[in-house]
């Protein structure tokens, strides 16, 4: 069974930062990346940050100086360090893992940036 366990979500002010963590367990298929996307109220799902296999590395525009992505392989983990964290960061976050069949998504961490 397919286990995306995210962790590391909460309530912090503007300015501070919180380290999301997706511990990936069960999947069978080659993993091709793993990221996270985010969706804030009212808003569709957004990219955040992916890392690929071979560790390359795609940001979004609003997360480019303050986010950074990065992986464990030997724990099938995906980090994710924010940091100035603004109140627009404000939504749920979803751990992704792209594999050569089927994508997987976590169910969601919530994070809120308080002004």
């Amino acid at each position: 069974q397919v286990h995306l366990v995210e962790s590391g979500g909460g309530l912090v002010q503007a300015g501070g930062s919180l380290r999301l963590s997706c511990a990936v367990s069960g999947i069978i298929y080659s993993i091709e990346a793993m990221g996270w996307y985010r969706q804030a109220p009212g808003k569709q799902r957004e990219l955040v940050a992916t890392i690929s296999s071979g560790g390359s590395i795609n940001y979004a525009d609003s997360g480019k100086g303050r986010f950074t992505i990065s992986r464990d392989n030997a724990k099938n983990t995906v980090y994710l360090q924010m940091l100035y964290l603004k109140p627009e960061d404000t939504a749920v976050y979803y751990c992704y893992v792209r594999t050569v069949r089927p994508d997987y998504w976590g169910q969601g961490i919530q994070v809120t940036v308080s002004s």
